[in-house]
């Protein structure tokens, strides 16, 4: 919500120029009546959001302005969908109703604009508090409807994200952990690749700001070096290409923040040491009477006869494009200075369904194949959202799994394509065939050989599922299933199942009980939840379908009043409970004041609040970290890049804390190194002589293994700060022998 201002000539001119920009470049808007809608929509919002500003200080109506351009020029959207975009805010932050833009407009733009508006008051769920994973699912509802409203709501988001900076650390986090959980990765599966390359850079940023600015002063840095290269190695090849008679255009860039900082990462070698960090992109004009694919197979072979290709490292996606309708052929080869060099071959229809996604499948309407690769997984979104009453958490991993970028093909019997995700089993093959296939699967051939249903597939297999009548889905199936297909087919049978089991279990006790005379009321059911010892009713009616309650003392419980003994035992089931928990929250939430951040203090006790640091990342002081206030009242200590605390931003950003150390060399933190190197005698020795006797460090836990000359190791010690750390790193990294130190930041004690 923007705040309320009176604006000056200044701020009416500002609007002016802002939306004269967006009207003057439009792109998809000739026909009759798209300038009038467009128009109407600015004046409409303009109005509604008069005098109300954003927290950077700007008139509030720029950020649906800025939206509507990115929705326009960057999505390649048309007028109605701009008018989405100017009118996204009005129904939740103004005055201005749903019933106003369906009276002014047309139902679909109040449909869209409903889909964008978040869910007003409070969400009492009693299974989750995430009003957050709430307000997604309700957006996403829309989907198989209209994808509009997704690729508007992506806009929305990053326009925000480039604007974050001026808000509070907490909300930037909230919203930088959403945007690389969710947002980043839906614009991948979208197609919208250079939206979801910034979106992860943004993202990055705000996180993790030092290693961002670490890695950008770097390219900078290396900025002239990288634009000589890239020259130098396009030279040969656009002289090539042009006496083949290819009209194309080439440039060059090196890789973004976030994919470098990836590779980094996932090889484990230091910036210097990514080996494709530069990237050249050859975008042809399609010659008549000659295929696409030829082409693009033709411009490969001038490259490959230029340089030479790294052999692993060919990506065919022009014979089987992606399933974001993504084409291309991507080569690494090794350039002139000894550098890699990824160059990736694009026709110009391919590179606009790259930039621009599913948006630009509407201008090639010839191409079935790839709309219905993309349409297929939208109609597959309706089955999460089909239960209305999952935990909205639950709901947002199953969508998250769902955004899988790597995937394999296998095959049926008769040799028909089924695409899934890398790690599925042979069941999630079965339920993808069809829903009774999955619930009635007893076993798979796999290449004509006989496997169980949670076999792994891999990529071109072929696969026959078994099944038999009396076969049913079971809750284990649950832990190896990995589509959201599967899992909710899974779901549904085992409520069906377990509803069935509620009835029975009720008849058998009415019938019970009318032998004694007695009909089932409050009371009696109470005193036999308490005398069985179990939660509810539910669990009280299952155990008795299922035989584990016999009733065989039905009538001595039920005659008999409840001794004491019993009562106090249902009282203690319920110490501990979710719902206690959660009435003794608020008085814990209290004493935090989310303004400022929450300082770490070494006297944890008489700190006022109790932090600890998660185990699944731990970090030290010196790090940068965020708190997480779990609704027990504790505040857990994470490191803003750890996938436990990208999960919580996203599902509970509302939790989310600024935190600050406050720490003075009283308490030690758990830390480990890994090394590498030639070993020789009293190698071992000099790294610990180092560690105890010239730095005084405590050493915790050493393991070394040697194995034709190299040895491993990790050592897990006691330090104050990562100065300290790092400064052990660098004097390891100087002792003869050692080829690599460095910390290892995700481990469990």
């Amino acid at each position: 919500m923007g705040n309320k201002d009176i604006f000056d000539d200044e701020d009416s001119k500002h609007i002016q120029l802002e939306y004269d920009s967006l009207v003057n470049n439009l792109l998809r808007c000739n026909k009759p009546g798209d300038r009038e809608l467009i128009e109407k929509a600015f004046l409409i919002a303009n109005e509604a959001h008069w005098n109300m500003r954003r927290k950077s200080g700007e008139p509030y109506v720029i950020h649906p302005i800025s939206v509507a351009k990115i929705v326009n020029r960057e999505i390649g959207l048309g007028a109605k969908s701009i008018a989405v975009a100017l009118l996204h805010d009005v129904v939740e932050d103004t005055d201005y109703s749903l019933e106003d833009v369906e009276r002014d407009f047309d139902p679909k733009i109040a449909l869209l604009i409903d889909g964008l508006t978040k869910i007003s008051g409070t969400y009492n769920k009693d299974s989750s508090s995430s009003l957050q994973a709430e307000n997604f699912r309700k957006m996403l509802l829309t989907l198989s409807d209209d994808v509009r409203v997704i690729l508007i709501k992506i806009a929305d988001r990053l326009h925000n994200m480039r604007t974050l900076n001026s808000m509070p650390e907490r909300k930037k986090m909230k919203i930088a952990g959403e945007t690389i959980y969710l947002y980043a990765p839906l614009a991948n599966r979208l197609g919208l690749y250079a939206i979801k390359s910034e979106l992860e850079d943004l993202s990055f940023k705000f996180r993790q700001p030092q290693i961002y600015e670490e890695i950008a002063i770097k390219l900078k840095h290396s900025e002239e070096k990288y634009i000589s290269m890239i020259n130098r190695f396009s030279e040969p090849i656009i002289e090539k290409l042009s006496m083949a008679g290819f009209r194309f255009e080439i440039n060059g860039r090196p890789k973004s923040i976030f994919s470098i900082w990836n590779k980094m990462q996932t090889k484990n070698v230091p910036f210097e040491e990514v080996y494709d960090l530069l990237a050249v992109r050859i975008v042809f004009e399609t010659s008549p009477g000659v295929s696409e694919k030829t082409q693009c197979w033709n411009i490969y072979s001038i490259i490959t006869d230029t340089y030479l290709p790294k052999p692993d490292r060919l990506r065919d996606w022009v014979s089987r494009p992606k399933p974001n309708g993504y084409e291309a052929l991507h080569v690494t080869v090794m350039g002139p200075d000894g550098k890699w060099v990824e160059v990736q071959i694009r026709s110009i229809r391919m590179d606009d369904i790259a930039e621009r996604g599913y948006a630009a499948h509407w201008k090639y309407k010839g191409d079935e194949s790839q709309e219905n690769e993309l349409d297929k997984w939208i109609k597959g979104i309706r089955q999460i959202l089909e239960n209305p009453l999952e935990d909205p958490i639950e709901f947002l991993d199953e969508f998250k799994m769902n955004l899988f970028s790597s995937e394999i093909i296998v095959f049926t019997p008769k040799g028909l394509l089924v695409s899934l995700p890398k790690g599925a089993s042979a069941l999630d093959f079965a339920y993808e065939i069809h829903t009774q296939i999955g619930n009635k699967a007893i076993g798979a051939k796999i290449n004509y050989k006989l496997n169980p249903v949670n076999a792994i597939l891999m990529s071109g297999d072929q696969v026959e599922i078994i099944t038999s009548d009396i076969a049913k889905p079971e809750k284990e199936w649950l832990s190896f299933v990995r589509t959201s297909k599967a899992k909710e087919s899974i779901k549904n049978a085992l409520k069906i199942e377990s509803k069935d089991s509620l009835q029975l279990g009720m008849e058998i006790l009415e019938v019970r009980l009318n032998e004694l005379g007695l009909t089932s009321n409050k009371e009696i059911i109470k005193k036999l939840i308490a005398s069985y010892e179990v939660l509810n009713k539910e669990e009280l009616y299952s155990s008795i379908a299922q035989g584990k309650i016999k009733l065989d003392n039905l009538k001595r419980l039920t005659k008999k009043s409840t001794p004491n003994n019993v009562i106090k035992y249902w009282e203690l089931k319920l110490i501990g409970s979710k719902k206690e928990k959660k009435e003794t929250t608020p008085a814990a939430q209290e004493t935090i004041d989310k303004r400022v951040p929450f300082l770490l203090r070494e006297n944890v006790e008489n700190a006022g609040q109790s932090y600890e640091i998660a185990k699944c990342c731990n970090p030290i002081p010196g790090d940068e970290v965020l708190g997480y206030h779990s609704p027990e009242g504790t505040i857990i200590i994470h490191k803003p890049k750890c996938p436990a605390a990208i999960r919580i931003m996203s599902n509970e950003g509302n939790r989310i804390i600024a935190v600050k150390w406050a720490i003075h060399k009283l308490v030690s933190f758990l830390a480990r190194i890994s090394m590498s190197g030639i070993d020789r005698i009293g190698l071992v020795n000099d790294v610990t002589k180092i560690i105890s006797a010239e730095l005084q460090v405590n050493m915790n836990r050493i393991y070394i293994t040697v194995q034709n000359g190299i040895f491993d190791g990790t050592i897990d010690l006691y330090v104050h700060h990562s100065k300290d750390l790092n400064n052990l790193i660098l004097k390891i990294s100087n002792i003869k022998g050692i080829e690599s130190v460095k910390r290892v930041e995700d481990f469990t004690e």
